[in-house]
């Protein structure tokens, strides 16, 4: 099997797809009408595209053109991944001696000529962000053997990502979210036959700051009628076994609660009223399903753009031009939505970091609030 050979930078290539795949969890992106060249997108990296170009180009002309098209192709990925910031590894595994790239430059886009592994180092911007590169790129095995070995983490990697994918986008039974519309259901129809059941229970400004804390979550238990109920109801539905199915019961719940709180929390700065309702949780919701988009838009980026993005700036036009809408409940649980959601975790892709930023920033948002609160009266 040794006694054939693999042409060096074909087997250079499969080395770096080998590290940027397997170890550094970079995915295969398909990029329609270019040859001899494979793209890789990993959002979490500082080189969020790797390109590994193993095509011929032979001046300075034909380098320019090759740039002029990644940064073509790299505003649609920006477009798709909805990146306000996109860089760019491009290596270069097989450059003529009358290209010199050192003549170019661009802010977004890292040029490297490497013909074997051992060039990787003459580039400072690879050894810092991959500092573990140089390790990685040799191997015991040698011709067909480190083919086949390479071949094989690789689709170990690849299958162990469609496994991980299976397992968030799988639908679940949305059990929670059946819990929390028969409790909101059956609080209104017990309201129906309890006198001054919502004053007692709704969220207000000057009673919450008078001791009755219970009602920053109470109140988003209440409805004020039976369409402001079948209303929030059926939102909480479509949104909600959806969210629940990404997210999984105990987070989804978390996020709920949270949201709702943050949403009242902002209501009683804002107004000195009364406020019911689920849509400041449902809000919540939404901005939690954003979020959890945004970690997964490699998959939701269009769903992103033409649903929830559309969906969320409709409900708060409708909240801002429609009377008796407590529209700083709908935008404190948009963003305590968010908060809440950074601070429980997406699963696969949230780190420890971002999760105790997460429960820090959602805290100073409720304590700043109700310190303004207090400030008032």
């Amino acid at each position: 099997m040794n006694q054939i050979t693999i042409a060096e930078n074909e087997e250079l290539v499969m080395k770096l797809l080998h590290y940027f795949i397997s170890l550094k969890g970079y995915n295969p992106i398909i990029i329609h009408g270019v040859q001899n060249e494979i793209w890789l997108e990993n959002l979490n990296e500082d080189y969020k595209i790797v390109r590994i170009v193993s095509g011929y180009i032979h001046n300075n002309e034909q380098f320019k053109n090759d740039l002029f098209k990644t940064k073509v192709l790299m505003k649609n990925i920006k477009k798709r991944t909805l990146s306000f910031r996109l860089n760019a590894l491009s290596i270069f595994i097989n450059l003529g001696d009358n290209v010199h790239i050192e003549e170019f430059s661009d802010n977004n886009i890292s040029f490297a000529n490497v013909k074997n592994e051992n060039d990787l180092n003459k580039y400072q911007f690879i050894t810092t962000s991959f500092p573990d590169i140089n390790n990685n790129m040799t191997f015991k095995e040698k011709g067909l053997e480190l083919f086949f070995k390479l071949t094989q983490d690789i689709n170990a990697k690849n299958e162990d990502d469609a496994k991980m994918a299976e397992d968030v986008f799988r639908p679940k039974k949305p059990i929670v979210t059946y819990v929390l519309i028969a409790i909101n259901i059956l609080i209104f129809i017990v309201s129906m036959f309890a006198n001054d059941f919502l004053y007692n229970l709704a969220v207000n400004r000057y009673l919450i700051t008078d001791g009755q804390w219970y009602r920053l979550i109470t109140g988003i238990f209440l409805h004020a009628n039976i369409f402001h109920l079948v209303f929030n109801m059926y939102a909480l539905y479509i949104i909600g076994m959806q969210l629940e199915s990404f997210l999984g019961k105990g987070k989804y719940l978390a996020v709920y609660l949270l949201s709702g709180l943050a949403g009242s929390v902002l209501s009683i700065f804002m107004s000195s009223g009364f406020s019911v309702g689920a849509s400041g949780a449902i809000f919540g919701l939404m901005g939690s399903l954003l979020y959890f988009g945004y970690h997964y838009r490699v998959y939701l980026d269009s769903v992103i753009k033409s649903q929830i993005i559309p969906l969320i700036i409709i409900n708060l036009l409708i909240g801002f031009f429609a009377s008796g809408i407590d529209i700083w409940a709908h935008i404190g649980g948009l963003i305590g939505g968010v908060l809440a959601t950074m601070a429980v975790g997406v699963k696969y892709k949230s780190t420890n970091f971002e999760k105790i930023n997460g429960w820090i920033l959602y805290l100073i948002y409720i304590v700043v609030i109700i310190y303004m609160v207090f400030n008032l009266n």
